[in-house]
């Protein structure tokens, strides 16, 4: 059987629907998909018609996790310089992952079927995550002895809170959509996959909407702030709005609103 590519690309009306392609492997995760996917998100970064990506995928599957074929292979003896270029896989790999959180423009997660191990990694590093109902979750590293480390053990705590993350991370048990919604993981979750896909759609049409460059200044804003604090995010949001505000959007915001009609935002 000829291996499929780990993503197909479609933007229609703004939004760019980025699929995991794997379906015959449940999309599993090579080192292809962790050295492609940034790829596709610096093209979509440099696209001006995509203004917001969805994250979906094809088959019965979001992901089932890293594809243990590859992750066999990176493992070779006990010697120091295998260690060491072991160390280095898992830099590039993490570096895969964290180009979602580093992506300018908002990436959302509609996920369904299994969301398993390295698919956590992945919805962490999302903006919003929804689900269909009869999603099922797990950080199932644990139970097979290997410790999370695509992002998940750093990311999930500041989504959910250390207590959930703990528990689940040392449990490394399966846990439900609506559970997930429950500790906030996933913001809505959704009765099939149709209605999955145009909740993301609508809610992705929603953001593209709206000014772009205000837009990425809100994510960039609200990542800094998470990772620096109350006060030096503040600091930060008065020097981007000083140096953004007066823009032609804004013209366009007023102006729209004074004439009673939908605004048309450039990114200008």
């Amino acid at each position: 059987m000829q291996q499929s590519e780990p993503f197909t690309v479609e933007i229609k009306g703004g939004i760019a629907w980025l699929t995991l392609n794997r379906p015959e492997k449940h999309n599993a995760m090579d080192f292809e998909f962790f050295e492609v996917l940034p790829q596709h998100l610096q093209n979509l970064t440099d696209d001006g018609d995509a203004r917001v990506v969805v994250i979906k995928a094809a088959g019965k599957s979001f992901s089932t996790g890293t594809d243990l074929s590859s992750a066999a292979a990176m493992v070779g003896g006990g010697g120091a310089d295998e260690r060491r270029n072991l160390h280095r896989k898992i830099l590039a790999l993490q570096e895969g992952i964290s180009a979602v959180e580093k992506c300018c423009k908002p990436v959302i997660a509609a996920i369904h079927g299994h969301c398993i191990g390295g698919g956590v990694d992945l919805i962490c590093a999302c903006d919003i995550r929804i689900a269909e109902k009869s999603t099922l979750f797990s950080i199932r590293e644990t139970r097979m002895g290997i410790i999370a480390d695509l992002g998940t053990l750093q990311r999930l705590p500041r989504i959910i809170g250390e207590g959930r993350t703990r528990e689940l991370a040392l449990s490394g048990r399966d846990f439900s959509a609506a559970e997930a919604c429950e500790m906030g993981l996933v913001t809505r979750v959704c009765e099939g996959r149709e209605n999955l896909y145009d909740t993301a759609e609508t809610l992705a049409r929603q953001i593209a909407d709206n000014p772009p460059l205000t837009v990425m200044g809100v994510k960039e804003v609200l990542n800094y702030s998470r990772d620096h604090g109350v006060d030096a995010g503040l600091r930060y949001v008065a020097q981007k709005n000083a140096a953004m505000l007066l823009s032609e959007d804004l013209t366009e915001a007023f102006t729209a609103f004074k004439e009673k009609r939908k605004p048309h935002f450039k990114g200008k």
